[in-house]
């Protein structure tokens, strides 16, 4: 089974910028969809970006333009670059992954495995 492990949270300037990375533990992430969801305060967890096994990506709105997902052919790596962050990104990250070689979407229904997530704080 391929557990997600996320890191690269912190805290930064609104405008400022973030890469948070996820790694498959004891496997990689070949053939799966990885994507990030984040939770931020008051709302429910919400699906931001997806890399597909065929290195399509997708994003929400509210990301869309800021955010960059990428994967690491070398290592399978995945990483969400985040530029541009405002008070509103503040919340916790999650990174997840789905059923092999199935297209996720990135509202990310169709995640089965969940890492356990960073916390993201941008500050005014």
């Amino acid at each position: 089974q391929v557990q997600p492990v996320e890191s690269g949270g912190g805290s930064v300037e609104s405008g400022g910028s973030l890469r948070l990375s996820c790694k498959a533990s004891e496997s990689t992430f070949n053939g799966l969809c990885v994507g990030w969801s984040r939770q931020t305060p008051g709302n429910a967890r919400e699906g931001i970006a997806v890399i597909e096994s065929d290195g399509s990506t997708g994003y929400a709105d509210s990301v869309k333009g800021r955010f960059t997902v990428s994967r690491d052919p070398a290592t399978g790596t995945v990483f969400l670059q985040m530029d541009r962050l405002k008070s509103e990104d503040t919340g916790m990250y999650f990174c997840a992954s789905g059923p092999p070689y199935y297209r996720c979407g990135y509202r990310g229904r169709a995640y089965n495995i969940w890492g356990q997530g960073t916390q993201v704080t941008v500050v005014s």
